[in-house]
This record gives structure tokens, C-alpha cells and sequence, in this order.
């Protein structure tokens, strides 16, 4: 496998993230019916699907340098984006050896990984990382060994601690995130994370999806689709720096909605920690903007209809209201009504 990264893009000042052709196709399209409500779409996390982002345990595009320079900048400005609760150290080093095997494992182009006895050398080729340490002695790293392997990997990730027949966030990095704080929520049990979400609480979704998640086993991740929607291709989205860019919901028009507007969906994957016990929650985000997504018959019909018909507590919830009917107005004369396959597949292989 090649991957062409896509090395000086930027997710901020002049956001010159694009996708190519080719991730514009493998995008995630979490829409597999033309109308959208809560459910816990959760599905093994195995090879194959709609899209090829679903091929490994842990995806790695072009983007990938991008956003590590990027997750690092955050991490200059604010380290507390990375937080793990003292008991939590058997995690960390749970997560570490899980992220680095399926790096070498699935891209050994870019990945190695060699093992001695507990010292361990990994080699991280597109970053330029060489680093030789001791497994169980975090002295060894330069980092705390959860915040070491995810400073080297797209997306967001939380340690979810089980207790009391219950999950509790105790750990975290979290620099890509859609308006949440992982300083607020650090300790929280399951459903007072989830507390700001409307409808979903009603309809019973996460006593559902905590049943579920407290019986997860080892070798058996899973994984399911969450979205809403960014104005300029920006990662961090956080309450901490909401002054930068909650303001920008004010710049869309009818003129510039399909470029400034990326519908962002995040990949979330849980996996259960050997020693730990605990859940490894990876939430990795794709951005890309309507005009991107325009290009694939299929999605601009259906992101159309979606949008279109979205209740009125999940516009609000997820932020929309601004600009919700610019985009319903701009992808409308693409729509004709015609069915559309079921499925979130882009039903056609080139742009």
C-alpha cells in the first residue's frame, strides 16, 4: 500500500485541507437511509463495508503527517488535552501495544515494531520516529506511554474504566474534538457524558448502547459512525476555543456554504484492553466540505434529503441552525427524487 500524504495541508489560519479523488470516495458517508435519527448503529469492527476506512483496525490516509503536526500544536497550547487518571497506567500501556502491533501489522510500509523480551523498538517511518524502550517502564519514554502512541495517530481516543457495572472517561486525548471537553468530562460515568444529547436519552439509546458495551470483549472490537457539521475544515473544535471558531458560523452564505461547510464524521471504535480490562474508544474525524461530497451523485441527493428533513432538537444540538437551509438551498437543484440505493456506499469508483 502507497499512501501519498498529504504533508504541509492545515487545519487552521488558511485551511488548505483538501481530499484527493480517492479519499473523496473512501469518505465515510454516514447516511445510509434518506432521513437521520439517533440509533446505536453499532457493528463488529472487522474488515469490509461501505467504505475502505473500515480495512484495519486503526485507519491511517492521507492526512495522517497533517494532523499529528497538528495534534501537536494543540498539545503545545493546552496539554491538558491529554489527561489520564492515576490507576489507569495498565491501560496505558494496553493502548500503546494495540495501536503499535496494528500499525505494523496492517501498514508495514510505514510501521515496525521488534520485540525482545520487554524492550521493544518502534519505528514510525512517515514522522521519523526511532525509538527503543522498555515495556511496563514509562521512564523510557519521552512521553506517559498512552500520550506517546496517540500523539502518533489520527483521531481522538478515551480510556473508558469499568466499575460498578458502569464506564467511566479516565483518560483521554482528545485535540479533534466536536464540542466537548475532556477536562470536564474526565471521571464522568457513561450517561453523564452523553447527558447534552436530545432525544436519545427518551428513546432509551444509551441504556441500550451501555448493556452492550459492558459485555465487550477482547478480539471483538466494534464500531459505528457519529456526525454533524464544521465550518472550515477545523479539527479542534473544543469549548476551550470556542472565541476562534464559534464566530465562524457567521461567515457561511449562500455563496460560499459548499466550500465552508464539511459535514464531519467520526469513526468510533471500541476495543477491550487485555490487562486492563478497560475500553480503548477511538474517535477518528473525517472532514469533507459539500462541494467535495457534491461530486458523488448518490451523496449529494441523500445530504440533501437528510438535511432537509432533520429534526429540529438535532439541528440545534449539533449547531446547524445558521446554516442548515443555505445547504439544503444549494444542494436542492441536484436533487431530482429519484429512489437511491440502500446503504451509505458511493455507488460509483471514480469522480
Amino acid at each position: 500500500m502507497t499512501i501519498a500524504f498529504k504533508a504541509a495541508e492545515t487545519f487552521r489560519d488558511d485551511f488548505s485541507y483538501r481530499n484527493s479523488d480517492a479519499a473523496i470516495l473512501r469518505f465515510p458517508f454516514p447516511f445510509p437511509e434518506d432521513k437521520y435519527m439517533y440509533s446505536v448503529n453499532i457493528e463488529p469492527h472487522v474488515a469490509g463495508g461501505a467504505s475502505p476506512v473500515y480495512d484495519h483496525a486503526f485507519d491511517v490516509d492521507e492526512h495522517y503527517i497533517a494532523e499529528c503536526r497538528e495534534r501537536a500544536l494543540v498539545l503545545a497550547q493546552d496539554p491538558g488535552r491529554c489527561k489520564v487518571l492515576s490507576h489507569m497506567m495498565t491501560a496505558q500501556w494496553d493502548a500503546l501495544e494495540l495501536i503499535m502491533e496494528s500499525f505494523a501489522r496492517d501498514y508495514p510500509e510505514y510501521f515496525s515494531l521488534a520485540k525482545n523480551g520487554a524492550v521493544w523498538t518502534w519505528k514510525n517511518r512517515p514522522l521519523g520516529i526511532a525509538q527503543t524502550f522498555t515495556f511496563g517502564d514509562a521512564s523510557t519514554l519521552p512521553y506517559e506511554p498512552f500520550e506517546y502512541i496517540t500523539r502518533q495517530a489520527q483521531g481522538d481516543f478515551t480510556l473508558q474504566d469499568q466499575r460498578d457495572n458502569n464506564l467511566f472517561v479516565d483518560g483521554g486525548m482528545v485535540t479533534t474534538q466536536a464540542d466537548w471537553s475532556l477536562e470536564f468530562d474526565v471521571g464522568m460515568a457513561f450517561h453523564e457524558w452523553h447527558a447534552p444529547v436530545p432525544l436519545a436519552h427518551q428513546i432509551g439509546i444509551f441504556d441500550r448502547a451501555l448493556k452492550f458495551l459492558l459485555r465487550l470483549q477482547q478480539g471483538q472490537p466494534v464500531r459505528r459512525l457519529n456526525w454533524t457539521m464544521t465550518v472550515n475544515s477545523r479539527l479542534d473544535t473544543s469549548p476551550e476555543n470556542y472565541p476562534l471558531w464559534g464566530p465562524d458560523r457567521l461567515t457561511v452564505s449562500p455563496e460560499n456554504v459548499a466550500e465552508k461547510v464539511n459535514l464531519r464524521v467520526e469513526l468510533q471504535t471500541l476495543f477491550r484492553l487485555p490487562r486492563s480490562n478497560a475500553i480503548l474508544f477511538g474517535i477518528r474525524c473525517y472532514l469533507a466540505n459539500i462541494e467535495e461530497l457534491g461530486r458523488v451523485v448518490k451523496w449529494r441527493k441523500r445530504l440533501h434529503r437528510v438535511l432537509r428533513d432533520l429534526p429540529p432538537e438535532i439541528e440545534t444540538y449539533k449547531g446547524l441552525t445558521r446554516y442548515r437551509q443555505m445547504a439544503v438551498d444549494y444542494l436542492a437543484p441536484f436533487d431530482d427524487g429519484e429512489p437511491l440505493s440502500k446503504g451509505s456506499q458511493a455507488d460509483q469508483n471514480v469522480l
